[in-house]
């Protein structure tokens, strides 16, 4: 399970260096497989990172799964699969630490003093809650819902990570954290970072319908798909009647995201992908898209169909990431009862 395993396109995007001592936090809720849309836009980030020397913690957000669903549908499952798919894509337990949620009391026990700094009408100004609720699973928003910004806080300053990858639409949140750690320090004295915001210079990886991909919508390639089932995914994608293949992502969504797909997995410029297909129509497109995303992502599939194969390894990893974790939210938590005074 060597370095091979990792695909390696440095060539094309330099790794972003990270300062001494950075602290990084980034996470996914184990509602289902994570897609090529997450690994172009986060997890290769997530590598890059920790191979420049940042500490790197990943939370696995199984308490927010139930954020905006009634129920944790197959939680242990989806859990172990997100193990499995870091793993696979290079995230090294030795220099990270993959926890979940649940397993960490102290950092939840930060919440109650994290709702004290913000009030009410400032959750619900928040754009991202606001999105977040209008496409909410649930009959009736829930106050977990309402607070959700505070939970991430939580998650992101009870290890004090002064870095956070998010996408454009997650900014909001990240604006909360830092609202409720300056609050803090100024509250009750010097404790928190106040993080800052690492957004991808990836496109948004559009799905197999031309809109974002998402677990949510079913317009997803997953990590862990196969490479038949990679294929009859890319075949019922989304394109138009025009042989002609240009990259026109206005104009031409669904034409412009396969070519994307292509682009990210060649190392090359959409444009320069299309100009090889030419008249070639969609059947070309589908065709060098998915012998691009095979080739790509079989180093990656390998790997996780080797960890697959050794889950007392999987759960180890759990386990050891658990446990680092919750000497770190202790120690957070400590702090705080001591700078808040009257509650150690």
């Amino acid at each position: 399970m060597g370095d091979e395993a990792v695909p390696d396109d440095r060539r094309h995007h330099p790794p972003r260096r990270a300062p001494p001592m950075t602290r990084m936090l980034t996470g996914d809720r184990p509602t289902g497989p994570l897609h090529l849309g997450h690994y172009f836009g986060t997890l290769q980030n997530r590598v890059r990172l920790q191979d420049s020397g940042a500490e790197i913690f990943v939370v696995i957000a199984d308490y927010q799964v139930i954020t905006d669903r009634d129920i944790a549908d197959d939680l242990l499952g989806h859990t172990h699969r997100l193990v499995l798919d870091y793993l696979a894509v290079g995230i090294d337990p030795a220099r990270a630490t993959v926890f979940t949620h649940s397993a960490v009391p102290a950092l939840n026990q930060l919440l109650l003093p994290f709702l004290s700094l913000v009030s009410v009408a400032e959750l619900g100004r928040n754009p991202t809650v606001k999105d977040e609720i209008a496409h909410s699973r649930q009959s009736a928003v829930s106050g977990l819902m309402f607070t959700y910004p505070a939970h991430q806080a939580a998650d992101i300053l009870f290890c004090k990570a002064d870095v956070v990858p998010v996408g454009q639409d997650q900014v909001p949140h990240l604006e909360v954290t830092r609202t409720i750690a300056r609050r803090f320090n100024e509250r009750y004295g010097p404790v928190f970072p106040e993080p800052e915001a690492m957004l991808s210079a990836a496109p948004v990886l559009l799905g197999t319908d031309g809109t974002k991909m998402s677990k949510s919508r079913s317009n997803s390639i997953p990590l862990s798909a196969t490479t038949d089932e990679t294929a009859a995914l890319i075949r019922r994608a989304t394109t138009d009647a025009d042989r002609r293949i240009t990259y026109d992502p206005a104009n031409r969504p669904g034409v412009s995201g396969l070519l994307q797909l292509a682009a990210f997995c060649q190392g090359r410029d959409p444009h320069a992908v299309a100009a090889d297909i030419g008249d070639g129509g969609a059947a070309a497109l589908k065709r060098t898209v998915t012998e691009a995303v095979n080739t790509y992502f079989a180093p990656v599939r390998a790997r996780r169909a080797e960890y697959a194969q050794d889950l007392p390894y999987v759960r180890e990893v759990l386990r050891e990431g658990n446990k680092r974790a919750n000497a770190i939210a202790e120690a957070t938590l400590d702090e705080v009862r001591t700078a808040m005074g009257s509650f150690r």
